[in-house]
């Protein structure tokens, strides 16, 4: 073949495939433009630094009364106790489990649920797989595998449906009420719709994402912040030669035993220096989940915002080298050290400080200081102030400190839990509104517990009777709560 009939074939075949590139193009434009092409040709950018989204239609995966985003101990009280109120109910969670902190974070330790409801309920299923230790009334250790089995059935017991390894991306408003929201996981982009929305994602997502105004920390929308803290879970060859350095928060009388708590503490911290290294956090504590499992709480990251990826996956990677270094420094010290292991690091860094959304009442410092009452309390916390040191040195000098006032149990009222600025829109859990300090005190799951119920029926009561949550009387969602054994 001469050289020019080569040629000319050649150029033949790439028309002729070109061609047949462009018929499939036509007749496949949707699957291109979501590529950012048309007809084979890629749209210009006119900003270099951003790319432009085709709009495009998303399957409507579900519509219901109630849609509860986030798993954990608010997000599933809310989901069960709106289920049983007699709403279709639709809980989101972003993790492979259900129970966020409680499993997800491998918190182990549980404060402030010596309460009606949903947290006697746990407690009593718990104490019949044998999965609780330390059992003072308002706070106490439990396995968290076994908290994701007994959460997840309790879920399917109540009706409701749940969807893990989810995250709620986007929310949008017909005016000011939110109707849908947006979804991403391995079955791609989804709307959900629904006619109330519950955010217990913890940092405030949902309430961010439909346009309501929050802050975090001390106020705005920056640190400084509390510290985050990446549990841990570790073996020993023998726990009961770790007795000093363990906390147990119980006296022979059942009382919780702080004095022996902060004496843990510091003998931890003697063997951890021992070691030749000098953890994060100036309290580490060492916690016994059952027989030679133990939780290893040595870490701190400060003043990193709970809603930036970038600084949630540095810190994460920072704590998770800490805690290894330690436990195996401690290994190294031999005697009762020797073999300790870990055996398994959270899913997902335990965060104290994220997104407050603002609603139609802010509880604040002063309503802690004076014991504040409210015809339309949800619940009454008894846990103190409880703030972690914002950076490296304060911790050295002042590891927690108390917000400079005498906590007295006080009231959050239901008006806390439904969002300001956007109608049809409730919180349940830390991202409720209150201030810095009272935020400090209210954040502990037992609360959080008691929060998810209360926001569950109001949002059952509204999405039902086709009314707004902040036009449902709290006397009305009492009586269903009563009705369904939530409240005394």
């Amino acid at each position: 073949m001469e050289p020019n009939d080569k040629k000319n074939e050649l150029s033949s075949l790439f028309n002729l495939n070109r061609r047949k590139f462009l018929r499939s193009a036509a007749l496949g434009t949707t699957a291109l433009s979501g590529l950012g092409l048309t007809n084979g040709e890629a749209a210009e950018p006119k900003d270099a630094t951003k790319f432009s989204e085709p709009s495009r239609d998303l399957p409507i995966k579900g519509d219901v009364d109630v849609i509860v985003c986030g798993g954990g101990p608010a997000g599933i009280a809310a989901a069960i106790a709106a289920a049983r109120a007699g709403a279709r109910t639709q809980l989101l969670e972003i993790h492979g489990c259900l129970g966020g902190v409680w499993t997800a974070g491998l918190l182990t330790y549980i404060f402030d649920f010596n309460k009606p409801g949903l947290t006697k309920e746990i407690i009593q299923k718990l104490d019949e797989r044998d999965a609780r230790r330390n059992k003072v009334p308002d706070q106490f250790v439990y396995a968290p595998d076994e908290m994701k089995v007994l959460l997840e059935e309790m879920c399917a017991e109540a009706g409701v449906k749940f969807l893990l390894h989810t995250r709620v991306a986007a929310a949008y408003k017909d005016k000011n009420q939110v109707t849908t929201v947006i979804t991403e996981s391995k079955s791609g982009r989804q709307a959900w719709k629904a006619k109330v929305f519950i955010d217990a994602t913890g940092d405030g997502d949902l309430g961010a994402q439909a346009g309501n105004s929050w802050e975090i920390g001390k106020g705005g929308d920056t640190c400084p912040c509390q510290p985050l803290t990446l549990n841990t879970l570790a073996v020993v060859k023998d726990a009961a030669a770790l007795k000093p350095y363990i906390s147990f928060y119980q006296d022979d009388n059942g009382k919780a035993n702080m004095d022996w708590h902060v004496k843990a503490t510091k003998e931890f911290m003697k063997e951890i220096n021992r070691a030749g290294i000098t953890p994060s956090y100036g309290m580490p504590t060492l916690f016994l989940i059952r027989d030679n499992l133990v939780m290893v709480m040595v870490n701190h990251e400060y003043n990193i915002k709970a809603f930036d990826a970038d600084e949630i996956t540095e810190a994460t990677v920072r704590a998770r080298a800490e805690v290894y270094s330690i436990v195996r420094g401690l290994n190294k010290l031999g005697g009762p050290w020797e073999g300790i292991q870990i055996v398994a690091t959270p899913e997902q860094i335990g965060i104290r400080d994220g997104r407050r959304i603002h609603g139609r009442y802010t509880v604040t410092k002063e309503d802690l200081a004076m014991g504040a009452r409210h015809q339309d309390a949800v619940v009454r916390p008894t846990f103190g102030v409880d703030i972690h040191a914002s950076d490296r040195k304060t911790n050295e000098t002042e590891t927690i400190s108390r917000g400079g006032i005498k906590m007295i149990p006080y009231d959050i009222p239901l008006r806390a839990l439904i969002a300001k600025d956007v109608d049809g829109l409730m919180m349940a859990g830390r991202c409720i509104s209150g201030d810095f300090t009272a935020h400090a005190s209210y954040r502990v799951t037992g609360n959080a517990v008691a929060m998810g119920e209360a926001a569950g029926v109001v949002a059952a009561l509204a999405a039902k009777s086709k009314r707004l949550p902040h036009e449902v009387p709290w006397s009305e969602a009492v009586a269903v709560l009563t009705k369904l054994g939530m409240r005394g």
